[in-house]
């Protein structure tokens, strides 16, 4: 069953303690930011799930987030009361401010199409302010490995693990494959859970076209491979491009 991780297992993400989880990546993203403009103040982070990441991004900006499941945006207003959150797509919501900044950290891997792609990009642009950056984290086609990766959690009575294993589409353009198998034992009773979610897969050079066509400038990427080290199986490598885009 597809989406079940954002709807009915939703709540694993306070088993997993997944803002611990998230520290390093979001400090990472926190750090590029700042070098690259002090002065930013206020953020919207689109496809911001249950708050893992604003639980940190909170403490350094003014937070708006973004989620298209009502499931996971409940578990985020209540890990983050002081950050304002609305239900939306990302790739056509309008919110009546503009930002310093817009974020979208792994969510934009639902973007499965250039043309959905090219539309997320449009509402980050239209969400900044002059000389506003937008932080994109993105898997390039032309790094991508087919790695298996394992969470583990545990509170009260309940444990979960979590296997992920990607694979590249064979059948459809532009994508991978992500299937999780959660393992939940309540009170000792193991139950097991799958959910399939379909990503979207670009080289560089087609990223960069987006960008250039929506109107950012200044393009800056960095490559990096170790925010994922700690739940990477056998000797994978999850290698991802953090790219940074400003408005004119």
């Amino acid at each position: 069953m597809e989406g079940q991780a954002y709807g009915d297992l939703a709540w694993i993400d306070t088993v997993l303690d997944s803002a611990q989880m998230y520290a390093t990546e979001t400090e990472t993203i926190v750090k590029i930011i700042q070098d690259y403009d002090k002065n930013v103040k206020t953020m919207l982070h689109l496809g911001c799930g249950s708050g893992n990441s604003d639980y940190t991004f909170k403490k350094y900006f003014r937070v708006t987030g973004v989620d298209i499941s009502s499931d996971m945006l409940e578990i985020a207003r209540t890990q983050n009361p002081e950050v304002i959150y609305h239900q939306g797509d990302m790739k056509k919501i309008r919110l009546k401010k503009k930002f310093d900044s817009v974020v979208i950290p792994d969510s934009i891997g639902y973007m499965t199409t250039l043309e959905d792609l090219k539309k997320a990009l449009v509402t980050a642009y239209e969400h900044l302010k002059p000389g506003g950056i937008l932080f994109v984290m993105a898997l390039l086609s032309e790094d991508f490995k087919e790695n298996n990766f394992v969470y583990t959690g545990s509170k009260g009575d309940v444990e979960v693990t979590i296997f992920e294993n990607n694979y590249i589409h064979n059948i459809v353009k532009c994508t991978y494959e992500s299937t999780m198998i959660y393992l939940l034992r309540q009170k000792g009773q193991l139950e097991i859970y799958t959910d399939t979610h379909l990503l979207g897969l670009f080289p560089k050079g087609s990223w960069l076209e987006l960008f250039k066509d929506v109107g950012f400038i200044k393009i800056e990427e960095k490559s990096t491979n170790d925010l994922y080290d700690d739940y990477l199986l056998g000797k994978g490598e999850y290698l991802l491009e953090l790219f940074l885009a400003t408005k004119p």
